[in-house]
């Protein structure tokens, strides 16, 4: 089986609300490719549709190729994890996985093996109903495991997991990409996939907004920008932009400098004798990507306080437009 996942113009509507809204895109193999969007963007509707769990209105879901109906042993060919939850809460780890494995053919001996390899070995005899939820997060990828998938469906795997899960399933994500599967996993822990995804889906409003690797989405959100760290913030600041740059300020020591080169800057500084300690490009983070691309497409926003760091920019922003 041909390990991709593809979505070819997928609509779907409930009611008068449209869901997923003529999405297109293709999950290749030996990649974590991560499914992000706000609430409401379509993505649990794209994978229940990539599952057979809802029709589409039009348009196609495909797993290698073929609508999962087709699928003549769905186990060994996509494994997916969309509730963590849903697991008998009486029932010990090992014995669910048991049941999935034997109504698929599947050895014991491959349940053991997930276990260890998920770090349940020690708890697969509790009931399920004692678990956490980090715990039933590992059970729920260990099923999904259970037939030695080439494509997964992972929905919010990080949801739940302490600090050494988080560690953990970074590098297990990596770990299966490596071994040639085509991973997709939906998440709102952008920071999460800054460390594990190669390759980024934005969805907003049932609609595509971007499909780019990680790295060309943090270079283009970086732009030319540079960071500076300084202990004269306001003298800085108002020294920039009277050189025509635009410059905010990301907290008590820091700003970000736009529309000069480094080496401007630099100059400009050590001429004023405005004393600075680091100066460099600006790495944007993937939450700062986020955030520039999905601004329209948020169903709920909240209106954030200002903080002093605002009125300093609007400040220096004022002085400047009243000298020019």
């Amino acid at each position: 089986m041909q390990a991709t996942i593809e979505v070819q113009e997928l609509r779907k509507q409930f009611g008068q609300t449209v869901a997923v809204d003529g999405l297109s895109f293709t999950v290749r193999p030996g990649q974590v490719t991560g499914f992000v969007g706000p609430n409401g963007a379509g993505k649990s509707t794209t994978m229940r549709m990539l599952l057979g769990l809802d029709a589409p209105d039009s348009g196609q879901a495909l797993i290698g190729g073929r609508r999962y109906a087709t699928l003549r042993r769905p186990l060994t060919e996509v494994g997916a994890l969309l509730d963590a939850a849903a697991v008998h809460p009486s029932r010990r780890g090992r014995d669910h996985l048991l049941w999935l494995a034997h109504s698929h053919g599947f050895p014991s001996a491959r349940v053991d093996e997930l276990l260890e390899r998920v770090g349940l070995a020690s708890a697969g005899r509790r009931r399920a109903g004692s678990y956490s939820l980090g715990m039933r997060q590992r059970l729920g990828i260990a099923a999904a495991l259970l037939g030695d998938p080439p494509v997964l469906l992972l929905d919010e795997p990080v949801n739940g997991l302490d600090p050494e899960g988080i560690r953990w399933i970074r590098g297990f994500l990596r770990g299966l990409a490596r071994e040639g599967r085509a991973v997709l996993v939906s998440s709102h822990l952008m920071s999460e996939l800054e460390d594990s995804a190669d390759h980024l889906v934005v969805v907003g409003r049932g609609r595509l907004i971007a499909d780019t690797s990680v790295a060309e989405l943090l270079a283009s959100a970086s732009g030319d920008r540079v960071a500076l760290r300084t202990s004269a913030r306001t003298e800085a600041m108002g020294l920039l932009a009277r050189e025509g740059a635009t410059v905010a300020a990301d907290g008590p020591q820091s700003l970000t400098v736009s529309g000069l080169p480094t080496e401007r800057i630099v100059a400009l500084l050590t001429a004023g004798e405005v004393p600075f300690s680091e100066i460099g490009a600006h790495r944007a983070t993937l939450e700062e990507a986020y955030m520039e691309l999905t601004r329209d497409a948020a169903e709920f926003r909240t209106v954030e306080a200002r903080t002093d760091t605002d009125r300093d920019t609007d400040t220096a922003n004022e002085t400047e437009e009243a000298r020019s």
